[in-house]
């Protein structure tokens, strides 16, 4: 998460909005295009299989790779035409390069499976630090470098080479990747629902961009993809982090016979606990946060993170609807979700992405909850449960996100009235909001309070024994031998 701010602030700084466009543009074509092949045998398949041998890791791997490298060389194939319908040139080499991605996804998504599945998370958190590190140091020196658009596309291609080789070497299990075609109809029968899935809502995800480079120009596409890119740093700091984690817990849990619904409304408490009330600080703290984070050339991004903040909170239990009913032996109706929610949702951006860019952020408030009613009525069926007993689980979550903007609030509008700079405000309203948050816990006593108090106890424990215990360990060997 560090090295991502820092990386996101000396960018800002570096790249123009229209070279940002360009890049954006690129990461969402290739990476709407990688959605198509990496669930057809990839990690959900991996994780979920009951029985999992040699042999259908090897013919997943397969299966993968020859898929990623036939969609490579197409959208290599295609990338002037793809060019000359955005009117923009310089996607062809940005494509160019970013195709090589699809040699190294295959290696990364086979052996990262096999780490979540064996819960070997502090694997996965070496190699993905690791990778993340080389990506912000090589797309910031490429930038310096006067590399305009082409910096981080460079910088996510190394990335990809240091997490590969990281996670093969970690591993070592070369013989995973011996090709094999055998039960190869088991692959596809999963990768047909989940593949399915993953390309409508990856497209979505990344339709505005590519609309906006349609229908306006490249700064529009930058400032859009700035802005949502703001929007989703609690995704990054949360919701990425335990995404790995959901679907091999999940399948655990109810392999040991625990009760799916208990977990999932328990889960909806937790995230909107902390989500509702981040979401609310970047809204409510945007000026100041954009104005020190990116500089004044972004500034034009804050209405826009204001409306996408407040459509997302909507998405709090939006990461745990495919691993739910993946466990229930329901993909098919992920996808049918995802059929039923998106396209109106598309064809509202559409039709705002000609009033400008910030009517596409306002669509986020109308599409972002329906999206969220689909998915839940769809839960609902399959684990029993009613939408009374899934809005009476966000409750107090409610009443701490109204506690922890309170103290927002007021740091925000000591910056509007000329108190204090921007910086000072920005440090204030994090302390007030933070108070805030832990004020809310106490006097709704959410179940989140319980978690922290366990946390705090077990660092208490753990730091005396991992450093102060061994020294007073030694001083007191040391007295006895004197």
């Amino acid at each position: 998460m560090f090295f991502l701010l820092l990386s996101i602030a000396i960018l800002s700084r570096l790249l123009t909005p229209e070279e940002f466009g360009v890049f954006a543009i690129v990461n969402a074509l290739t990476t709407v295009t990688a959605a198509s092949f990496q669930e057809f045998g990839g990690a959900n398949y991996l994780i979920q299989k009951s029985s999992l041998s040699r042999r259908n890791i090897r013919t997943s791997f397969t299966i993968t790779f020859c898929m990623s490298i036939l969609i490579g060389a197409l959208l290599f194939a295609i990338k002037d035409d793809l060019a000359a319908f955005f009117g923009q040139q310089a996607l062809a080499t940005g494509i160019a390069v970013s195709v090589l991605n699809f040699l190294l996804w295959p290696l990364s998504i086979t052996v990262s499976a096999l780490f979540r599945r064996d819960m070997e998370f502090g694997a996965l958190a070496v190699c993905n630090l690791t990778a993340n590190f080389i990506t912000a140091v090589v797309s910031i020196v490429l930038a310096m470098m006067s590399y305009s658009y082409m910096a981080p596309i460079w910088g996510t291609v190394v990335g990809n080479v240091i997490l590969a080789v990281f996670l093969i070497l970690w591993r070592r299990e070369f013989g995973l990747f011996r090709p094999s075609l055998a039960g190869y109809r088991d692959v596809f029968a999963f990768g047909f629902y989940s593949s399915g899935v993953a390309i409508i809502n990856v497209f979505y995800s990344f339709a505005p961009q590519l609309i906006l480079a349609r229908t306006l120009n490249l700064a529009a596409v930058g400032l859009y993809s700035r802005a949502v890119s703001v929007t989703q740093i609690f995704d990054r700091m949360v919701v990425q982090v335990l995404s790995p984690v959901i679907m091999p817990a999940i399948f655990s849990h109810t392999k040991a016979g625990g009760d799916l619904k208990t977990v999932y409304l328990t889960s909806v408490e937790l995230l909107s606990s902390v989500q509702w009330p981040f979401l609310m600080f970047v809204a409510i703290m945007a000026h100041p946060l954009i104005l020190v984070w990116l500089g004044p050339t972004w500034l034009e991004i804050v209405p826009l993170v204001r409306l996408l903040c407040i459509g997302y909170l909507a998405l709090f239990a939006a990461c745990l609807t495919y691993p739910v009913l993946v466990a229930v032996g329901r993909v098919r109706d992920a996808l049918t979700a995802s059929l039923i929610s998106l396209p109106p949702s598309l064809l509202l951006i559409s039709v705002a992405s000609f009033y400008g860019v910030e009517a596409v952020a306002a669509t986020a408030l109308v599409a972002l909850p329906f999206q969220t009613f689909v998915a839940i009525y769809y839960i609902s069926r399959h684990i029993g449960m009613s939408f009374s007993e899934f809005f009476r689980a966000t409750v107090k979550s409610a009443a701490v996100a109204l506690c922890s903007s309170a103290g927002a609030l007021l740091a925000a509008l000591a910056v509007q009235l000329g108190l204090v700079g921007s910086g000072a405000g920005l440090i204030a309203g994090g302390i007030l909001a933070g108070a805030g948050w832990l004020l809310g816990l106490f006097l709704t006593g959410h179940p989140l309070l319980n978690h922290l108090r366990a946390a705090a106890k077990e660092l208490r424990f753990a730091l005396p024994r991992s450093g102060f215990a061994a020294g007073g360990a030694v001083a007191r060997s040391a007295k006895k031998s004197a």
